[in-house]
Parts: structure tokens; sequence; C-alpha cells
């Protein structure tokens, strides 16, 4: 019994620490675009201090919550998935620093608040990542020694009935909504594409967006489509998950952009043009999410 316990805290510390490599390597690489992205850089600078503080605020739980689906490790309870939150971030956080002082853009000269703001705001995408690299990069085959002792079925049959959970399935768009558009909201190219665009073309921005959401995720036979119940009307999948969907895809949509300070001064109608046109992409990362997570 007890050789079989001392076997077993290796292999569960290697676990782990193939779990948190596989972490670093996903905030790298779902944050490097951000990394590299120049307005950030400068938010980091002028950002209200207090959006940004609301920023981190909401990262927290949406990180607690994305931990129990696809954390370093199967988690059963709020502590387990707390702490793997709490790994991510400081994951985040750290290769937010190394790759923000690699490029130069942290330097000893910068005053304190300006090197907390830029990483604070880098280190929001690159945790997220952290955690879809357990999910994205882990190796299911049972090569890499990730599955269970009942050959993963354990894991799937869990996520199977989350992906059950009408509100979990309205989180995971939430999630992909704002990983996608916190890529794209800091970008000049979003107010100057809504200053040009009419009703016309944002009327068919909306159908596009929701068309292709729907399209993502029940009509070209990605990995992970969603089947169609046959005694459900066609109608329905649409009404229930789709539309409300995009409804999330535009609310995150706003908030970003509003976070960012891309709505300050601006007219009713051209805040529903900014939002309309970043819901766009919004809308692809919340069909994207439901499909990979």
């Amino acid at each position: 019994m007890e050789s079989r316990i001392g076997r077993e805290a290796p292999e569960g510390s290697r676990k782990f620490l193939v779990g948190i490599g596989r972490g670093a390597a996903g905030a790298l690489l779902f944050g490097l675009p951000m990394l590299m992205t120049m307005e950030l850089w400068q938010l980091g600078f002028y950002m209200e201090r207090s959006r940004l503080l609301l920023l981190v605020l909401v990262n927290i739980p949406l990180l607690i919550a994305l931990a129990h689906r696809v954390g370093f490790e199967k988690t059963y309870t709020l502590a387990q998935a707390c702490r793997d939150a709490a790994i991510a971030y400081g994951l985040g956080i750290v290769m937010s620093a190394l790759i923000l002082v690699l490029l130069g853009d942290i330097k000893t000269s910068m005053p304190m608040s300006e090197i907390i703001g830029k990483i604070s705001i880098q280190a929001v995408a690159a945790s997220i990542g952290a955690l879809l690299g357990r999910s994205q990069l882990a190796d299911h085959t049972g090569s890499g020694g990730d599955q269970d002792d009942d050959g993963g079925k354990g894991e799937d049959a869990v996520r199977d009935r989350m992906s059950g959970n009408y509100g979990h399935e309205l989180f995971l768009m939430a999630v992909g909504a704002l990983f996608l558009n916190l890529n794209i909201a800091p970008t000049e190219e979003i107010i100057l594409i809504s200053y040009k665009m009419t009703a016309w073309h944002a009327l068919f921005a909306i159908v596009a967006s929701i068309a292709i959401m729907h399209a993502f995720v029940y009509a070209v036979a990605f990995k992970g489509t969603h089947q169609m119940s046959a005694a459900a009307p066609r109608w329905h999948v649409l009404v229930r998950f789709t539309l409300p969907g995009y409804v999330v895809a535009m609310a995150v949509s706003f908030f970003v952009l509003w976070l960012f300070g891309r709505l300050d001064g601006k007219a009713v109608s051209q805040m529903v043009m900014s939002s309309i046109v970043l819901s766009f992409p919004g809308a692809i990362g919340a069909a994207a999410a439901r499909l990979i997570l």
C-alpha cells in the first residue's frame, strides 16, 4: 500500500507540472496577439484605473468558472477551481511580463503604474489562454498519461452534463466573445468601420453574424459540432441558443468597448454601430467556444 501511494504521488506531481507547462504554452499562444498590439501597450498607460480594476475583478470569477471546465486537473470543488484559476492568473501575469520585457515595452525607467497597467491588461487574455492550453494542447489519446483510469470517460461524462446546462452554454459563449473582443476592441479600425457603415451595412452584419454562429455550431461539421434533435423543430435551436448567443456577444462587445474608452463622448447611434461591428468577431468567438470548450 505504501509503495503504491509513493508511486502515485510523483505521478500526480508530474501531471500537475505538465499541466503548468501547457498552461504557460497556452498563455503564450493565445496571448501573443495582444502582447504585440500597440494599442494595448498604450491602454496600459492611459486607461482609467477604475475600469482596469473592473476588468481584473471580472476576470477572477470568469477564470474560476472556466477552471472548473478546463482546469489543469479535474476539479470537483470550488477550492480546487479557485486554485487552478489562481495558477492560471499567475501564469498570465508572468508570461505577459516576460514577453513585454522581451519586446522592450517595459523598461525600468517607466513609472510603476504604467508597468502594472500594461501587465494587468495583457494578463487577462493570457490567463484565459493558460486554461485553454489544457483543453487544446493536452494529449487526449492516452499516450501522454492524461487519461484517467476510466479512459477519460469520467471527465467526458462531467462535461456532457455541464454542456446540457443552458446557463453554462451562455457562459461559454460569453468567454469566447470576450477573448476575441479583447484582441480587436482596442484597435482604431473598429471605430473607423463603424463610421463608414450605413444602417443597411449594420443590418447585414447582424444577419451575417447570426448565420455564421448557427453554421459554426450546427452545420459545417467542425470537431465538437452539436447535433440538433430530430424531434425538435429547426427554429427551436435558433431561438434558444443562437439568438441569445448573439445578444450575449453584443453585450460583451459593448462592455469591452466601454471598458477601453471607445464609447466615450459618442452618440448612442455610434455606440450601437461600434458594438455591431465588434459583435461580428465576437459572435464567431462565441460560437467557437461552444465547439472547443
